[in-house]
């Protein structure tokens, strides 16, 4: 597997609060990854470490196989739309335009402007006049039009409507599509995962608590009902990730490689969101079953 991001050991520190430490990440070439995790996970830190907009504190940090930031050919390989979706107010979006175009060496003039009208944008008008949805487009274009080889979005559509969320990953999907994109989009709203991302991260407290292909994670975890079992007799190889009780049922949810045969379970599947928010809940210390990390890759 090729990575376009590579971290070891990474940590950022300010003054005596580590924002990311100990940090320990690959992320793969030639997909839509969805980056997630509860709030100080460390996921807006590593996005902008990665972007060479901040430097480590500790351990270190490849992207596309350079250090970020070091040289205007490495910054030309990244595209990063941050969370706020910033834009100039005081400029229009034909002056976004040309800006974008004095920036950056391999910037796309014909790429931008099909964009710009295609989304509706009037190139005379103002950023600070433009709505929400628009001035995410407006970023959108000016990452993609520089020609990178990954574009990173820390959750570019946190603040917009659900109309104007929609357009806005419509745009994305057909831009990763069109030009072969890596992405790397950072969210709380695991239903927009869902819909554009085919690669999976789960970020907590700066440590990856899975990683795998989006539709090789679904088939490979289970909700088991039945009669109450302590989770310690199951096989093997059925890795228990999170586990409830009553008095006589247990519901387990589990990852396993091999079919499910015991016949006193009932079996469900998860939606995406449901195992995100099992392994963001995940106790530290889950005994035998506890492993640090699952990838699955085809």
């Amino acid at each position: 597997m090729t990575a376009v991001l590579q971290a070891r050991g990474l940590g950022k520190r300010y003054g005596r609060r580590w924002a990311l430490s100990e940090c320990t990440l690959d992320i793969p070439a030639g997909h839509v990854v969805g980056l997630v995790g509860p709030n100080g996970a460390g996921k807006t830190t590593l996005l902008n470490l990665a972007g060479g907009l901040l430097q480590p504190t500790s351990g270190s940090i490849e992207v596309l196989g350079g250090r970020p930031g070091a040289s205007p050919a490495q910054l030309g390989k990244v595209g990063f739309v941050a969370q706020d979706t910033p834009t100039y107010a005081a400029l229009s979006v034909a002056e976004h335009l040309r800006l974008g175009a004095r920036l950056n060496p391999g910037w796309d003039a014909a790429l931008a402007e099909e964009r710009i009208e295609r989304v509706g944008l009037d190139p005379s008008r103002r950023a600070g006049k433009l709505s929400g949805g628009q001035r995410a487009q407006l970023a959108l274009t000016l990452g993609i039009a520089k020609r990178p080889e990954l574009l990173i979005l820390d959750e570019p559509v946190a603040a917009l409507d659900p109309l104007a969320r929609r357009e806005f990953l419509q745009g994305l999907m057909e831009a990763a599509a069109e030009h072969e994109l890596s992405v790397v989009l950072s969210s709380h709203l695991v239903a927009d995962l869902e819909r554009v991302c085919d690669y999976l991260i789960v970020l907590v407290d700066s440590r990856v608590q899975v990683a795998g292909e989006v539709e090789e994670l679904l088939a490979t975890h289970y909700l088991l009902t039945g009669p109450r079992r302590d989770p310690a007799t199951l096989p093997a190889d059925q890795h228990v990730i999170s586990a409830s009780h009553t008095d006589r049922q247990s519901t387990l949810l589990i990852r396993t490689d091999t079919p499910i045969h015991d016949p006193a379970w009932t079996i469900g599947q998860l939606s995406l969101e449901d195992l995100v928010l099992a392994y963001m809940s995940r106790p530290a210390d889950t005994g035998r079953n506890d492993r640090p990390v699952l990838e699955v890759h085809r």
